[in-house]
């Protein structure tokens, strides 16, 4: 295990997994009516094109994308539009969203869930039909793939990573999908391959998943060709090895300069989730309308991996799981370490939903003063200084913060989880870049108006 390849820094949190790494892939029931969020992608929130009483298929462009750095919604099922409405959004935001009541047929729209040849796609097609589908990142970023595919002039890719690590507690429904649909998710590496003109890819997996990478190094050997080579990585159980920069640290060596971007070093990051969507994209002609949900936690009588459509409100994957509400302290969307806490039973699972934590144990407790231990230096994988900034934060130092690399931090919580103080340091980080941002958006609009 010490010959592993990892990153400099990260934690170890017990990861939990038990509780949900054995249950296949199962479809949640689909229910009645259907939320469907207009914004589920980092970007404009897409345009919806459909209005009340409009029948609707399955596959259906339903919201537009609006420009480049955005992503089409589809409907997820067959059947008419109630209402264009509201709806809460893991980030505690609110967004446009489309009421849509099933049928029960699941019709599939016109040119859907057919089976095609990509073979001969060019590059441009490939990414198009990305686009077409509204794929995004699938690991909780939800970046709009067809962008980070889209490289721009004097950029070229030389490897493409897929992140098929999964390092947050409790999540396990990436390591399902690589158990059970290795060849689409190697298919689909394949393509993004193609995509960007690009001869390497490789798989990281955490060496805590070792059913999970034999599969993909066999699946890898099996579709590599002479052109292309493909190889699964054994990676170091640490958190936050799956982080996009991290991860290209482990595998590649190649560290990515501050302000800068993976595709600067030749990189490119895409999670499994999207490459299995990638390849539904490309060989059955069918846009995103559902993810797989990892919903556990101690409060969960029987956690499962759920396929959901897009749109089911998250109270009915936890009741299918039976969910003991009163037991429950904290309902976390995403992950301990990276999601949020919500308390919305009718939230609709939206496309970068990557698992539904119900916690019997959430304490808070009181921060103290940073007692200068620089246990947060040695965990951090960006290599910052966290209890500098957390101060900085706190005092509300915003510039100062600016100064000394806060955008840098990847929000990860590594920070938090080992401080024994207690400090909030990743939310007093993420405060200082929220009001960075504002001043930069401020500056901006000011410069326009000249």
């Amino acid at each position: 295990m010490a010959f592993l390849k990892t990153f400099k820094g990260g934690v170890h949190p017990p990861d939990h997994k038990q509780l949900s790494k054995d249950a296949a892939i199962t479809e949640a029931m689909v229910p009645e009516l259907l939320t469907v969020p207009m914004a589920q992608h980092i970007g404009k929130p897409a345009q919806p094109v459909v209005k009340v009483t409009d029948e609707v298929k399955r596959g259906q462009v339903i919201g537009e994308s609006q420009g480049f750095v955005s992503a089409n919604v589809h409907s997820p099922v067959s059947g008419k539009v109630k209402r264009i409405t509201e709806c809460n959004t893991p980030l505690g935001t609110k967004t446009q969203a489309i009421l849509i009541e099933n049928d029960g047929q699941d019709t599939w729209a016109e040119g859907c869930n057919v089976e095609s040849n990509p073979e001969n796609l060019t590059p441009k097609e490939i990414r198009s039909r990305i686009a077409d589908a509204g794929i995004v990142g699938m690991g909780g970023a939800t970046f709009p793939t067809h962008v980070k595919l889209s490289p721009p002039e004097g950029k070229t890719i030389d490897t493409v990573l897929l992140n098929g690590v999964e390092c947050e507690p409790y999540l396990t429904s990436d390591y399902r999908l690589m158990l059970e649909s290795p060849d689409t998710i190697v298919k689909g590496l394949q393509l993004v391959m193609r995509a960007v003109n690009c001869n390497n890819g490789y798989i990281g997996v955490e060496a805590n998943k070792p059913d999970a990478f034999k599969i993909m190094e066999k699946t890898c050997k099996e579709l590599s060709s002479s052109d292309a080579r493909l190889a699964a990585v054994m990676l170091e159980v640490k958190y936050p090895q799956g982080g996009e920069k991290q991860l290209i640290e482990a595998v590649l060596n190649r560290e990515v300069p501050s302000g800068r971007l993976p595709m600067d070093i030749g990189a490119l990051v895409q999670n499994v989730g999207s490459s299995h969507a990638i390849y539904q994209a490309c060989y059955l002609n069918r846009p995103l309308t559902e993810r797989i949900v990892a919903v556990t936690g101690e409060a969960v009588a029987e956690p499962a991996n759920l396929l959901a459509r897009i749109g089911t409100p998250i109270g009915d994957l936890l009741r299918h799981c039976r969910f003991d509400e009163e037991k429950a302290v904290k309902l976390i969307c995403g992950g301990p370490m990276m999601g949020l806490a919500h308390f919305d039973l009718e939230m609709p699972v939206n496309k970068g939903m990557s698992g539904l934590l119900a916690l019997t144990d959430a304490s808070d407790w009181d921060f103290r003063h940073c007692i200068r231990c620089g246990r947060c230096v040695d965990g951090c994988a960006a290599h910052l200084l966290p209890s500098e900034l957390s101060i900085i934060g706190e005092s509300g130092r915003f510039l100062d913060a600016e100064e000394a690399n806060v955008m840098d931090c990847i929000e990860c919580g590594a920070c938090t989880y080992v401080c024994p103080a207690r400090r909030p340091i990743v939310q007093w980080i993420k405060l200082a870049k929220q009001e960075i941002m504002k001043e930069r958006l401020r500056k901006a609009e000011q410069a326009k108006a000249v």
